[in-house]
């Protein structure tokens, strides 16, 4: 990018992204500013900290230590109990370092 700014005072842009084979448009994408990244506001629906410090409990509890959280999910389903979903389990799982 640096060649095509030094040569294009002397053979002009398009001449010289051409001898170059870089596209204009690359160009002009990399010398324009990046906008700030916005932050993200949280989903209204997301489970509250101690929410999901009883989702971790209860993956850790003696019940479901060994099992797979697919599993803690059927199980409890099982017994008419929902918590969260199993993508959600992994989520708070992988928030707390519980999964590799």
């Amino acid at each position: 990018m640096n060649a095509v700014a030094s040569i294009s005072p002397a053979v002009g842009l398009a001449n010289a992204c051409a001898a170059l084979g870089v596209s204009r448009a690359t160009l002009s994408r990399r010398r324009a500013p990046k906008p700030p990244k916005e932050a993200r506001t949280p989903q209204r629906r997301a489970l509250a900290a101690d929410e999901r410090r009883s989702v971790l409990d209860l993956l850790h509890s003696e019940r479901f230590m060994d099992v797979a959280p697919r599993q803690v999910y059927a199980t409890l389903l099982d017994e008419n109990t929902y918590v969260c979903s199993v993508s959600t389990m992994y989520r708070v799982m992988r928030a707390a370092g519980a999964v590799r």
